[in-house]
């Protein structure tokens, strides 16, 4: 993007991948942090290269927007553990949310109802997978898409901005 906001005269006619490869190569996300789960290795890699050392937490009124797009990408990342609880629980933990039960599995029923979602009855409780990994890939790569146009945006307006 040139230093107005808008696409430069090179790069308008390139497809949505090759602006999705630019910004992550802007943010030099690196991959190799270690933490405990697959959960706190992407939120601790998005925000650190978003936000560097400063300190951040989430809004949670923003996470409550993005739920849907948030459990499908945690069910993704997740190989087990992918029950009501554990979702919560990354919810809780990784983005500082203390949603409720009733507003997250709700929303995973929903998401089971011809959705991406899969849920499969336990013993006690229920696990949740991916209907169609290819499908949920490209729902989450669109969400993607559009949360860091939304954020490249909010960056040219804090840049370019008249706040006086």
């Amino acid at each position: 993007m040139s230093r107005e906001g808008r696409p430069d005269d090179e790069s308008s006619g390139n497809d949505h991948d090759s602006a999705v490869e630019r910004l992550v190569s802007e943010l030099d996300v690196d991959a190799s942090c270690e933490t405990d789960t697959p959960v706190a290795r992407a939120v601790e890699d998005a925000t650190s290269a978003l936000n560097g050392s400063d300190e951040f937490g989430f809004d949670e009124d923003h996470v409550k927007a993005s739920l849907d797009d948030l459990l499908v990408a945690l069910v993704a990342l997740r190989s087990t553990d992918t029950h009501g609880k554990q979702l919560l629980d990354d919810l809780a933990g990784e983005f500082g949310t203390a949603l409720s039960p009733g507003t997250v599995y709700p929303r995973l029923h929903d998401l089971c109802e011809g959705g991406p979602l899969e849920r499969r009855e336990l013993v006690k409780t229920k696990e949740y997978t991916l209907e169609d990994e290819t499908e949920v890939s490209e729902d989450i790569a669109a969400a993607a898409r559009q949360h860091l146009t939304l954020g490249m945006i909010f960056r040219a307006a804090l840049e370019h901005g008249d706040f006086e």
